[in-house]
């Protein structure tokens, strides 16, 4: 064991550990989650005071040595080593104090042994005065918050991207298939099963494009504004450098916020994201619905979808199977949408030059991220590669609808139609049968007006019709 202190006194730290004392009072004071900090978080966080420790060495102000330390430690956590040393809980008082001592602890005790030295010699090497040189808890914790989200929202854009290219590729294969087109849950119009699909893909890529619309607020950053933004301890040229330094460590266009204050009193660019990420849910939601109605069945439901069976449906009902994968990508955007909440709130309660509330931002915000592109992901290999279409039912279905006599309306005018219309329903026979029966149109024409291309993409064979 060693022993470390800080203003409130002295506590044992065991010898093999490269945090220090504030990292452990920050492991007494905050058992709430009972989760660890967020993988890619710990990196962005080594990024963001590897970037400080350049531009200190850059302005002359750090000693080299013990820069090339700092920086040296900070390139063994972006590779993935001492992430075991952040014991400390994600959601915490202090606006994030504990997380950016845990980091500055762990830089300092792995360069003092990169050095020669002893972990705990704070005197060579300190977490305050050289890992955390002109630098706050303020502005380095939402620095390496927008890095951690920029990252997570990368691999979330590219999983929706996949997915709306998956569905583009099912709409191509189910293009020639017809369909029963429903409003209200009723029947409406015919309409092809790949045009819905393709209809997913541009919701899906949209909700893409939202997101990577909202991560453009957050390239502004408030490094070198301190306490509260007025750069108390940080020079002028530092202020420049650290963003530079940034943006070149995470090849991303980091700039210094115009307006530090600002910057480091207001979160509301961790609202837009939150809600990018809570519509494209919604429009998660509705796809994994439809998918499920159309699957339902398969004897007594739509069955329109035959989706790729993936586990036993039932632990009493034999050969029952579910639309697990539609399920559970519903349950991780409802998810989604209950951690926009959180941040919703989190963004509405800062008080006067800062928002204490950032730690429970960063933690739903990186939670949807994360579930949000597993779910994609699970949803685009394990369902929509996979989907196959009932044409068999689809043509059953329309048969039997009455909502094509829609598309006969310029041929046989309104009243004809709508006596189609309670024919049908009266008798249960085949719309085109009885259309056959009243001679109301011939066999040829039928087929043209009927056919899956006239009726989801009207065009020149139906207009000439109309002209004879």
């Amino acid at each position: 064991m060693r022993i470390e202190h800080d203003f409130l006194g002295e506590l044992q730290i065991q010898d093999d550990a490269y945090y220090g004392v504030q990292t452990m009072r920050g492991m007494e004071n905050f058992r709430i989650t009972g989760q660890k900090l967020d993988s890619d978080f710990i990196v962005a966080l080594a990024k963001v005071k590897k970037a400080a420790a350049k531009a200190n060495m850059a302005t002359g102000r750090l000693e080299k040595v013990i820069g090339d330390a700092l920086v040296a430690a900070a390139d063994e956590i972006i590779s993935g080593k001492l992430h075991d040393q952040f014991p400390v809980d994600p959601i915490q008082g202090g606006a994030g104090t504990t997380i950016n001592m845990n980091i500055n602890e762990v830089l300092c005790n792995r360069a003092l042994e990169l050095l020669g030295d002893k972990k705990g010699n704070y005197d060579r090497v300190s977490p305050n005065n050289h890992a955390n040189m002109a630098q706050s808890t303020n502005d380095a914790f939402p620095t390496a918050i927008k890095v951690c989200t920029i990252h997570k929202g990368r691999i979330l854009m590219a999983a929706l991207r996949n997915l709306a290219d998956a569905l583009d590729e099912k709409g191509v294969e189910f293009k020639h298939i017809l369909k029963m087109g429903r409003t209200h849950l009723q029947d409406a119009i015919p309409v092809t099963l790949g045009q819905e699909m393709a209809s997913y893909a541009s919701a899906v890529r949209r909700g893409a494009g939202r997101v990577e619309n909202a991560l453009r607020n957050l390239y502004a950053v408030n490094m070198g504004a301190t306490a509260i933004g007025t750069g108390l301890n940080a020079e002028p040229e530092y202020i420049v450098e650290v963003a530079k330094q940034l943006a070149q460590i995470t090849d991303e266009p980091f700039v210094t916020a115009d307006n530090l204050i600002d910057a480091t009193n207001n979160t509301d660019g961790f609202a837009d994201v939150s809600s990018a990420l809570k519509v494209t849910a919604l429009v998660l939601i509705k796809m994994a619905n439809d998918f499920r109605l159309m699957a339902s069945g398969p004897r007594c439901g739509l069955h329109e979808l035959d989706l790729q069976p993936r586990q036993p449906g039932s632990s009493i009902m034999p050969g029952k199977v579910n639309p697990v994968i539609p399920e559970v990508l519903n349950q991780t955007c409802y998810q989604v949408i209950g951690n926009d909440l959180a941040v919703t709130l989190g963004v509405e309660n800062g008080q006067f030059e800062l928002n204490v509330m950032e730690p429970v931002m960063a933690f739903n915000i990186f939670n949807s991220l994360s579930y949000m592109t597993n779910a994609v992901n699970t949803f685009t290999n394990l369902c929509v590669k996979t989907v196959k279409a009932n044409e068999e039912q689809c043509a059953e279905w329309l048969d039997k609808s009455v909502g094509i006599i829609t598309a006969l309306l310029p041929h046989i005018g309104y009243e004809n139609s709508s006596m189609l219309a309670k024919e049908a329903y009266k008798t249960g026979r085949p719309v085109r049968q009885i259309i056959l029966e009243k001679g109301l149109l011939t066999q040829q024409a039928m087929d043209i007006i009927l056919s899956p291309e006239e009726m989801t993409r009207p065009g020149i064979a139906g207009k000439q019709l109309l002209k004879d």
